[in-house]
């Protein structure tokens, strides 16, 4: 029997349970730091040592926390479903729970790619990337990030995702930041779509629509058991 996508859509409240610390906080600044500062292609061309060292930090931090409950009930999906992750987190928490199928919407934290030719990226070992760590071409290596500004790449193929969805979970993310919020939009109708999060958010509910306020280690926990129960009710 064919197994049924599911594609995860999951946002920085399922980094955040782990203690990665959120994107933002209350007062618009990362880390003291403005966003305009470290988090886009002028900020690049301005001090790309303060970049760097920003990002070794966040790549640091990432290093000392764990997948939480909801990383792995994510995972633990698979045996049962073909599961997709798409993720607009930039850490490997994902991959480190088990999880075998995830794409990166805004980069990835522990590579690099050469400032002249995107297309070559580079594993990063530990949490250091330093003004002089070249490209096979000889140019400097920036984080591969996708920065404020710059264009979404991965895109593309988790609109695919979306279009092909058996169910789709929401989790994480308050449904926001474009273009990934618009992305359970091109779900096929009538698919079943399931939003984990303590705050309902601003969007127009359908029948299709299951809210589940919990914060993301409990509600993926919950979903995780009603998707498998109901298959094996199939049965």
């Amino acid at each position: 029997m064919k197994k049924k996508k599911v594609v995860v859509l999951s946002g920085a409240g399922v980094s955040a349970e782990s203690g990665v610390r959120t994107f933002r906080d209350g007062n618009g600044l990362w880390e003291n730091h403005r966003i305009e500062d470290v988090a886009t292609p002028e900020a690049w061309n301005r001090d790309q040592e303060l970049v760097l060292r920003f990002y070794n930090q966040r790549r640091k931090q990432a290093l000392e926390v764990q997948p939480n409950a909801a990383h792995y009930a994510i995972a633990e999906l698979e045996p049962f479903f073909d599961v997709r992750v798409v993720t607009q987190n930039v850490d490997n928490l994902h991959e480190r729970a088990g999880s075998t199928q995830v794409l990166h919407l805004h980069g990835e934290l522990f590579k690099a790619r050469s400032t002249k030719t995107p297309s070559l990226v580079y594993d990063i070992e530990g949490w250091e990337l330093k003004i002089g760590d070249l490209c096979e071409e000889g140019s400097q290596l920036r984080p591969n990030i996708v920065w404020f500004g710059e264009e979404v790449p991965m895109m593309a193929p988790a609109i695919e995702f979306a279009e092909q969805a058996d169910i789709f979970i929401v989790i994480g993310t308050s449904l926001v930041v474009y273009p990934a919020a618009g992305l359970f939009r091109y779900t096929r109708p009538n698919t079943p779509i399931y939003i984990i999060d303590v705050n309902r958010p601003d969007i127009t509910f359908k029948d299709n629509m299951t809210f589940i306020q919990e914060k993301a280690t409990v509600g993926m926990q919950q979903l995780k058991d009603v998707l498998i129960s109901g298959l094996e009710n199939q049965e």
